[in-house]
């Protein structure tokens, strides 16, 4: 047995649980949290795709109660029928252009120095974000995600593209751009952990089926790593998701925003005097 790899599984899985649906961008933090420890290879780039269903997992339990409502009454409840609606077509934008794209991305901009610049960049929406949101609340008529159109949904999921560059974040780009298109602190960030359920869980999907017949990813030392990592990554998104329900109920993403500099100031400054060869 391997410790080392199973380590490196529980890091990286607690990484990913812990930073998936905060603003910090879990992508980016892989690529370098990996990088750090030398597990970016191919085997590192499909393990942190599927540990990311620990964390989906995560949220399909704290939600439960809303899932299991929405299935059981979709045929009789409009309400219900136009909640899926909205997941349907916010999910649409980024995971068409993840299709046409992805790997292009994957190739130029899966690295280091790009992730810490878009930490830099994202923080500085943050704050625009941020200044703007105490005068949208006063007005808002959107109280729940069960308030929003679908053209509320459409716009979120045009935000929700901008995550596909690495460091940019998915939670922070639905929870910023819906902010920005009006929709309340509280309800954005709801409404952006139901939307990571399609949109991730679609891209684990797709991923496995890709990797099925790889025996590297599933052979047995490494199938023991991904079951690490996707229990880590279940039990410390579980925890993040409960906090986070709680802090935006009292609480701004500005912290968040100090973060994404003050972290990607750092990874630029190791890269740049080259205390870290990250690579590139």
């Amino acid at each position: 047995m391997d410790l080392i790899l199973l380590l490196k599984a529980v890091i990286l899985g607690v990484v990913e649980g812990l930073t998936e649906f905060l603003p910090i961008s879990s992508t980016g933090h892989l690529i370098l949290v990996g990088d750090l420890l030398d597990f970016n290879d191919e085997r590192g780039k499909a393990f942190e795709v599927i540990i990311q269903f620990g964390a989906i997992l995560a949220v399909c339990w704290e939600f439960r109660e809303k899932l299991l409502k929405v299935i059981t009454s979709f045929s009789e409840s409009a309400q219900s029928r136009r909640f899926v609606l909205n997941l349907l077509i916010a999910s649409i934008p980024a995971m068409g252009l993840a299709f046409l794209f992805g790997k292009y991305i994957k190739a130029v901009l899966f690295s280091p120095i790009p992730v810490a610049s878009a930490f830099i960049v994202g923080a500085l929406i943050i704050f625009w974000a941020e200044g703007r949101q105490k005068k949208i609340t006063t007005t808002s008529h959107i109280k729940t995600v069960d308030d929003l159109s679908p053209l509320d949904a459409l716009k979120v999921g045009l935000a929700q593209c901008a995550a596909l560059i690495p460091g940019t974040s998915r939670s922070g780009a639905t929870i910023i751009g819906g902010m920005l298109f009006g929709l309340p602190r509280a309800v954005a960030t709801e409404f952006s952990f139901f939307l990571a359920i399609p949109v991730i869980g679609g891209a684990t999907a797709y991923e496995l089926l890709k990797l099925w017949k790889a025996p590297v990813v599933f052979s047995g030392e490494f199938s023991l790593a991904i079951a690490v990592g996707f229990v880590s990554a279940f039990i410390s998104a579980f925890v993040c998701v409960r906090w986070l329900i709680h802090y935006v109920a009292h609480h701004n993403f500005i912290p968040f925003a100090w973060y994404r500099i003050a972290f990607g100031l750092l990874v630029l400054f190791t890269a740049y005097s080259g205390l870290i060869a990250w690579s590139h």
